[in-house]
């Protein structure tokens, strides 16, 4: 089956044929970097990343290119609340986004452009929608771009000029031409951070930066553009007027969305003050279960954050990793080949990035294994697994790993392990029975079997 991708543009399923033959030119709108990063932010991070890994799976050159927004109102205002600079503050939450990214097994983009690393392109394409007369600069120093000048607009989010037009706020900006123009360079406050430009001294709009950054990474016209839902409207919509305007070509072939992660029916974010950060989230929860969490609805779909559907995620995975134990298996083994089970899983990525019903063909290839104990199947289970960034450790560090509030350390529990296995050789099973249950009482599971006991975290 051919990869057909959901093309939120054409607002349907299209066949996935990529400008130049086996390579795959994708961008993704990334993080503003003036705090943690919550799990809306890791949504759009495990989304993209799973759509890289399938697309190298089936044979793509993949160059994946995620923006770094590190000028900002947000990041300004952050700043000096801490008393801190700018570039502090973003080094250090760009160093906390990775560390995030690292634990929950998203893989680096291949290239991750910074709005400030790329001020000339996006001086340069300012420049460009003026002397084209898409653009203008406004008496206060800011400079707009002309939305009634571009035919098109709206097209992506299927917003009406009329509709907008009506709804435009009634105190308009009088130093915009139209109320429905956007800010592409915005003049310098006093105590700002500020480039020079030939209309004076400020820095980009939101915008820009990515039609910039984008087109500067991957040429003026590219396969895949991503990010969150509420980016089609007005932050993707804008990309493509500017860039088509600035460039004069076709911006985007393929346009994805991934859904919100909602609490309470409402979109997660830190204007609702509603969020929780990753970093809390992983105190709680192993990265994995986060991540298959993530993808157990489909990226179009919401997921709803709650204990109950994380606690489920939890208790899946745990299934999926108990397939692993008790058969005789290393690293030589070769996945059994020519399978339904490869090439259904195989299937229903290819169908717009299925994860949950790939995650349903893991879990029938998970029953084979428990009956046949085949150790071909397992090396199967943890191939197709890892395509979408689960089953990348072992059973055992996995069951040991789990977060918990115990304060006991792998070597006491090895400790408390041995002196329980000499009170049952002494017969003295009061004591063997009190370690179980002091263990229990820490989330300790024990499992004894004829090669000894083993134990993991509950």
């Amino acid at each position: 089956m051919s990869l057909q991708i959901y093309n939120t543009e054409t607002r349907k399923k299209e066949i996935f044929t990529p400008i130049h033959p086996g390579k795959v030119g994708m961008y993704v709108c990334g993080v503003t970097v003036y705090d943690l990063c919550h799990i809306g932010h890791a949504r759009v991070m495990v989304v993209f990343d799973t759509v890289v890994r399938h697309l190298r799976a089936i044979g793509y050159e993949v160059n994946y290119v995620r923006n770094i927004t590190d000028i900002d109102d947000k990041i300004i205002n952050r700043a000096l609340e801490n008393g801190e600079s700018i570039q502090e503050l973003t080094t250090r939450m760009i160093k906390e986004m990775h560390a995030d990214e690292a634990a929950m097994n998203v893989l680096r983009p291949d290239m991750e452009p910074k709005a400030t690393e790329h001020m000339e392109d996006i001086r340069h394409m300012i420049g460009t929608l003026i002397e084209k007369g898409f653009a203008y600069p406004a008496a206060n120093g800011d400079v707009y771009f002309k939305v009634k000048a571009f035919d098109s607009y709206g097209r992506l989010s299927g917003k009406n000029i009329d509709d907008l037009e009506s709804g435009a706020r009634v105190d308009v900006n009088e130093v915009k031409q139209d109320p429905l123009d956007f800010v592409l360079w915005k003049a310098s406050k006093e105590n700002e951070p500020s480039w020079d430009s030939d209309w004076g001294k400020g820095r980009p709009g939101w915008h820009i930066e990515c039609s910039a950054m984008s087109t500067k990474c991957l040429g003026n016209h590219f396969d895949i553009h991503g990010g969150g839902m509420d980016l089609s409207f007005p932050h993707h919509d804008n990309e493509i007027a500017q860039s088509e305007c600035a460039t004069g070509e076709h911006y985007v072939n393929t346009w994805m969305h991934c859904g919100f992660v909602r609490i309470d029916d409402e979109k997660m974010s830190k204007s609702l003050n509603n969020f929780f950060t990753i970093r809390e989230v992983l105190k709680v929860y192993h990265p994995e279960v986060i991540r298959y969490f993530l993808l157990s609805s489909h990226y179009r779909s919401p997921v709803n954050y709650s204990e109950e559907n994380l606690n489920s995620a939890k208790a899946s995975v745990g299934r999926l990793y108990s397939a692993l134990e008790g058969v005789e298996f290393s690293s030589d083994v070769q996945p059994t080949a020519d399978t339904t089970f490869e090439s259904e899983f195989m299937a229903v990525m290819n169908d717009d990035f299925n994860t949950p019903k790939a995650i349903a063909v893991l879990f029938e290839l998970a029953k084979e294994i428990n009956k046949t104990k085949q150790p071909g199947l397992v090396a199967l289970l943890i191939k197709l697994a890892n395509q979408i960034g689960l089953l990348e450790e072992n059973a055992e560090s996995f069951f040991k790993s789990q977060p918990s509030d115990s304060d006991l350390t792998d070597e006491m529990i090895a400790q408390l392990i041995e002196e329980r296995k000499s009170a049952r050789a002494e017969k003295n099973f009061a004591r063997s029975d009190e370690i179980r249950d002091l263990l229990a009482d820490q989330g300790i599971e024990l499992l004894d079997s004829a090669e000894g006991t083993t134990w993991r975290r509950a």
